[in-house]
């Protein structure tokens, strides 16, 4: 019986384990086929059969990225757009999650949970026509405000999740001591919620960094940011496959290493509230 046993949770895992092999997989080998792409010459990226292991490694399809289209000036787009935005979800969406879990504001979650699954793309062109019409289209302030309808929803939720999970009793007893609700917050339930609210900042930088969609309309040539920066990148006259795709991976290294690095974390935030004490 028990050589049964272990023989069937063998079987399980090795299920599982082939189940994610096959899950993650193509994504693997899409990664490593960019990568190969961005360390060959032009030559070898045209050349048939494909080579996917270079004799000659081009490093100046890395260093042709940085040296035209004024890269770093794009870079610091991209980090003053996903900074300002998350920084103002953290600080709109923290005290929300908490107002709508300690209230039980069911259907106010509800609309947060609507507003979360709506595609970006819905809020485009009202937002294109109120900036149009505020004369701030080109700037990095219509980006910024846009990335919000990304970024506010998600750490709403998350926290949401989080704060239902928190015990009362340390509130309760501040309460009693003559705490006021906003010093009961700040003093109890923000250091409880630390890994909650470094969860939500975590995935509100990936939302915001990777979004394309608002920069390639709102933007403009000084104010672009890093994806719309490698999209342009294409032309139909002449498509250089080495430093394309050596730029998508100097754009996807920032958040992969956030991704690797917290996996644990944002795998905690968004299970955060699917177990509740009965």
């Amino acid at each position: 019986m028990i050589v049964a046993g272990g023989g069937s949770l063998l079987v399980r895992r090795l299920t599982l384990l082939l189940s994610v092999l096959a899950i993650v997989s193509p994504a693997i080998l899409f990664f490593l086929w960019m990568l190969s792409l961005s360390l060959k010459y032009e030559i070898d990226n045209a050349a048939y059969p494909p080579v996917f292991f270079p004799d000659r490694i081009a490093w100046k399809n890395y260093a042709s990225v940085f040296e035209s289209n004024g890269f770093l000036s794009i870079f610091w787009n991209s980090v003053i757009v996903t900074g300002s935005a998350t920084l103002i979800a953290l600080l709109v969406g923290v005290p929300a999650g908490y107002a709508i879990a300690r209230m039980k504001a069911t259907k106010m979650a509800a609309v947060v949970l609507i507003a979360r699954m709506t595609p970006g793309l819905s809020y485009l062109i009202p937002l294109f026509l109120l900036f149009q019409w505020l004369g701030l289209l080109g700037t990095l302030a219509p980006q910024i405000i846009a990335h919000l309808v990304l970024t506010v929803p998600i750490v709403i939720w998350i926290m949401i999740g989080y704060f239902e999970t928190t015990p009362m009793d340390l509130e309760e007893a501040a309460a009693i001591d003559g705490a006021s609700s906003w010093q009961v917050f700040r003093h109890v339930a923000l250091p409880i919620a630390k890994p909650g609210i470094t969860v939500a900042l975590i995935l509100a930088v990936i939302f915001s960094w990777n979004n394309f969609v608002f920069g390639i309309v709102l933007a403009g040539r000084q104010t672009r940011t890093l994806p719309v920066a490698v999209y342009n990148m294409i032309s139909f006259e002449q498509l250089s496959w080495g430093p394309l795709a050596a730029a998508a991976l100097i754009v996807t290294f920032p958040v992969l290493v956030l991704t690797v690095f917290a996996q644990r974390q944002i795998v905690a935030g968004l299970t955060a509230g699917a177990v509740k004490d009965g």
